[in-house]
């Protein structure tokens, strides 16, 4: 398929987007108004606007939604608080569907809450982050499989987004991952890819993405030297693929390694999200054409184009037509 026909077919699949869904707030402050506290002589940070956006992998649904997927929806966990309000909000403006996140009551809404200097546009200040970096009640866990072995059979491309790095509070438990596991094994149909920053290696019969660094410490972890191709027979999938940023990517299949150059990207504005853009752009094409590589060399295009934008990006059908057609004529 073409990278035409690619994009033209994709308001006809449907995926879903399974794990750490969380809000992002940009929050951009006035270091002119820092006055000191008459209590505490402590200098404020003086927020004067916001935006609120989908993160993690909500980051991963808003791509989906971008490239004009026909329907796409996200499952995982929020607090009862104001910022799963926030997110609600945040998705539905995107046309996501959130009906399968689960209500946590013991637990905050996974949040990052950036400050960024108004007068410099530069986040200068430390990241605030809401965890909550306990293990989910069992209740919830529950909640959360039912509604993945309901939710999953609706779509065809399912996407999981392993985000957290502590080792708990995340949403992706080894009950889900069992879970996961035996769907894929029953429905080898579908399009099951995971993107999981700490816990690669301990998924089974999925395509899953890493980046360089991750499938290291993954093969560290299985008591191996790096060695993809021993780490793709450990999960037992056909294919995995290992980015290597403006390296692009290795596919990795039973006949080895094959490398999927990315485009040249001399002065990219923000890579934050290119792993959650690729995994967007490479999971649709993979249903698509059924080829690992022609799913990675879409996955490269669509990161091409995100990181050329502020903040997490996300490319649309035109944006995605324009750099096809410029790298053909280079």
């Amino acid at each position: 398929m073409t990278t035409e026909d690619v994009v033209a077919s994709l308001p006809s699949l449907s995926a879903l987007v399974v794990g750490d869904v969380c809000l992002d707030r940009w929050c951009y402050y006035d270091p002119q108004l820092a006055e000191a506290s008459r209590e505490t002589s402590i200098r404020r940070v003086a927020v004067v606007e916001y935006e609120r956006t989908p993160g993690a992998a909500g980051t991963v649904a808003s791509n989906l939604a971008a490239l004009g997927v026909g329907r796409v929806a996200v499952l995982g966990v929020i607090g009862e608080d104001g910022h799963g309000f926030e997110l609600e909000g945040a998705l539905d403006a995107r046309r996501i569907e959130h009906s399968g996140l689960v209500r946590n009551p013991a637990g905050l809404t996974f949040t990052y809450t950036k400050l960024i200097n108004r007068s410099s546009g530069v986040e200068d200040l430390p990241r605030v982050d809401y965890l909550s970096p306990r293990d989910l009640p069992e209740d919830v866990t529950s909640q959360v499989i039912e509604r993945f072995e309901r939710l999953a059979l609706q779509f065809e491309v399912v996407l999981v987004s392993d985000q957290m790095e502590i080792s708990a509070g995340g949403v992706v438990t080894e009950r889900l991952r069992d879970a996961i596991s035996r769907f894929a094994a029953g429905h080898q149909e579908k399009v099951i890819f995971v993107d999981s920053r700490a816990r690669g290696e301990l998924f089974r019969n999925v395509l899953v993405k890493l980046n360089e660094d991750e499938a290291a410490q993954a093969c560290t972890r299985l008591g191996l030297k790096t060695d993809y191709e021993k780490l793709r027979e450990h999960i037992g999938y056909g294919s995995l693929m290992v980015t290597h940023g403006p390296g692009g990517v290795s596919v990795v299949g039973g006949n080895g390694i094959t490398p999927v150059p990315a485009k040249s990207v001399p002065n990219p504005v923000d890579i934050c999200g290119a792993g959650d853009s690729f995994s967007a752009g490479a999971s649709l094409a993979l249903r698509l054409t059924g080829d690992p590589i022609q799913a990675a060399r879409f996955g490269n295009l669509i990161a091409s184009i995100t990181i050329m934008q502020r903040g997490t990006g996300a490319a649309t059908p035109e944006d995605v037509r324009k750099t096809s057609k410029q790298e053909t004529r280079q």
